[in-house]
C-alpha cells in the first residue's frame, strides 16, 4: 500500500516551507510559524491538515493580503521577473491555496493571478472554486484567457477547478444545477495537445453525467463521429457513469447498444464469505450470433445497509469482442475488504452480471461479518 496522501502535508514539508518563507522575508517568523503548524499535526486527516498549516500562515504571514500575496510570490518564483526553481512547490500549497481563497476575496483579480502561478508547482483547482461562487463573471473570463495559456497545468485548472463535483472539494452547486457556462471551455479543450489536460475534460463531463445524462449523451453523439483517436479516448472516459448505467444513447452511440445474442451465465464461490475475503466471478459467455459481438460486460454489487434493503453499486469488468460461435470463460476476483467510502453490512448480497446495459445473469453470496466487526444496536423504541 502507497504512502497515505495525508502525510506528504507533515513537519518537513512545513520546516522546508518556513525556510523559504524566511529567506525571501528575514522578518518572517519561521521558528512561530514551524510550532504552530505542526502541533498535532500528525493527528489529523489530510484535508484537516491543509486547514490546520493555513491557520498557523494567517497567524505568521503580513496582516494585508497585498503584503502576504508578494510574500507568497516571492516565496514560490523569487523576487523579480526571472524567478528561480528552489521556490515553493508540493503539496504544502494545498495550504497555500486556502489562504489566498480565503483572503483573497476582497482582491480576486490579483488571487486569480497568484492561483495561475501557483497551479503549475502543485494544482489550485480547490482554491479556485471560492472565486467561481462569489466572482463568476470574473472568474469565467479568466479561465476563457487560461483555456489558451501556454501552460498546460492552467490549461488543466480551467477544467479541473471548475468541475462540478470535484473529490475533496467544495461542491459548485450552481454548476451541478446549470452546468452549461463551463462546456464552452470544455469543448475548446476536448482536443488538446495534454493528455493531462484531456484527461481532465472527460472527468469533468463525466461529473455532469451523474446530474444531466441526456446532455452529455448529446455532447458524444454530436462528437464522436469521425473523431480523432485521442477525443475518442477522452469520451470513452467521459461515457463510463452512464455505460455502467446502461444509458441506451450512450450505449448506441459506441455500437454497443444491441442485446447480447446467446447466453451468459454467472457463477460465484465462495457462496459464504468474511469480510475482508473475496468471492469470484467466474462468467461463461456462449454467442449463437453470426457476426462478432461488442461487449461492455459489468456487474452490480447489491450491498446491504443498516436499515436492511440494499443499493447496487456497479464496478467495472470487461470490454471484449466476442467472436461469431464463440465460447468465452471469464474470472474476476472481488475483494470485500474495508474500505473508508463504505460500511459493509452482514447479509445477502446480490450480483448482477450486464452485458452492454443489460442484466443478463444473476447470484448472491452471503456476507458475515467477524465479531469485533459487529456493532450491536440500540433496541427500538416502542411508539408511544
Amino acid at each position: 500500500m502507497g504512502e497515505p496522501f495525508k502525510n506528504l502535508i507533515n513537519a518537513a514539508a512545513v520546516d522546508a516551507a518556513a525556510q523559504r518563507l524566511a529567506l525571501v522575508s528575514p522578518g518572517f517568523d519561521a521558528a512561530g510559524f514551524v510550532a504552530l503548524a505542526t502541533d498535532g499535526l500528525d493527528a489529523l486527516e489530510l484535508k484537516a491538515r491543509a486547514s490546520h498549516v493555513c491557520a498557523a500562515l494567517e497567524a505568521h504571514l503580513p496582516p494585508g493580503f497585498d503584503a502576504a500575496a508578494e510574500l507568497l510570490q516571492w516565496a514560490m518564483h523569487g523576487r523579480g521577473d526571472t524567478g528561480d526553481g528552489d521556490g515553493l512547490r508540493g503539496w504544502i500549497l494545498w495550504p497555500v491555496g486556502e489562504y489566498i481563497a480565503r483572503h483573497g476575496q476582497a482582491s480576486p483579480e490579483q488571487a486569480l493571478a497568484l492561483l495561475r502561478l501557483l497551479t503549475p508547482r502543485f494544482t489550485a483547482e480547490w482554491a479556485l472554486r471560492p472565486f467561481i461562487e462569489n466572482h463568476p463573471a470574473l472568474t469565467f473570463r479568466t479561465l476563457h484567457r487560461w483555456s489558451t495559456d501556454p501552460d498546460e497545468h492552467v490549461r488543466r485548472l480551467v477544467s479541473e477547478g471548475s468541475r462540478p463535483r470535484l473529490p475533496w472539494g467544495l461542491q459548485l452547486k450552481g454548476l451541478i444545477a446549470d452546468p452549461s457556462p463551463t462546456l464552452p471551455l470544455l469543448r475548446r479543450l476536448q482536443d488538446d495537445d495534454s493528455d493531462y489536460v484531456r484527461r481532465s475534460v472527460a472527468n469533468h463531463l463525466n461529473d455532469i453525467a451523474k446530474d444531466h445524462p441526456a446532455l452529455v449523451a448529446a455532447w458524444i453523439e454530436e462528437h464522436l463521429p469521425d473523431a480523432p483517436p485521442a477525443r475518442q479516448k477522452l469520451l470513452r472516459h467521459a461515457a463510463r457513469t452512464l455505460v455502467k448505467r446502461g444509458d441506451p444513447r450512450v450505449l448506441a452511440a459506441f455500437g454497443l447498444g444491441q442485446k447480447l445474442k446467446g447466453t451468459a451465465t454467472l457463477a460465484l464461490a465462495p457462496r459464504r464469505i468474511a469480510l475482508g475475503e473475496s468471492v469470484e466471478l467466474r462468467i461463461t459467455l456462449a454467442s449463437t450470433a453470426r457476426l462478432a459481438q461488442a461487449l461492455v460486460i459489468d456487474y452490480a454489487v447489491h450491498h446491504v445497509k443498516a436499515a436492511g434493503h440494499s443499493a447496487a453499486k456497479v464496478f467495472k469488468g470487461w470490454r471484449i469482442e466476442l467472436a461469431a460461435g464463440e465460447t468465452r470463460v471469464l474470472a474476476k476476483r472481488h475483494a470485500v475488504k474495508p474500505i473508508t467510502t463504505r460500511t459493509y453490512h452482514a447479509g445477502r448480497h446480490g450480483v448482477d452480471l450486464r452485458i452492454n446495459g443489460r442484466v443478463e445473469a444473476a447470484g448472491a453470496f452471503d456476507l458475515v461479518m467477524p465479531a469485533a466487526a459487529q456493532r450491536p444496536r440500540p433496541p427500538r423504541r416502542s411508539p408511544r
